[in-house]
């Protein structure tokens, strides 16, 4: 069963955008997450946009944009798929207090 903060992202963010290398090793538990997580929490949350972004080279990271244009950001290097995911809780819950 989901957590209650990922069938509800709409409470919490406005968007959420996730930016990664295609290739490179400290992406690769971002594609990880995407491969495991991704349809999931995208079918329970259809109106929330989640864009993903690949670019060749750069750092992984996500970002969270809230109401009021409050937007924070956490670095994904060399996480694996469950951190992603964890770090995607923490995110979206921290700009909810």
């Amino acid at each position: 069963m989901a957590a209650a903060w990922r069938s509800n992202l709409g409470k919490h963010v406005r968007e959420i955008r996730i930016h990664l290398c295609q290739k490179s090793q400290s992406s690769q538990g971002v594609r990880d997450f995407l491969e495991k997580y991704y349809i999931g929490i995208k079918k329970e949350n259809p109106k929330v946009p989640i864009l993903v972004r690949e670019c060749s080279g750069i750092q992984p990271k996500m970002y969270a944009r809230y109401d009021h244009g409050k937007e924070n950001s956490v670095q994904l290097n060399n996480m694996s798929g469950d951190s992603v995911l964890q770090a995607m809780e923490k995110l979206v819950t921290s700009g909810s207090l």
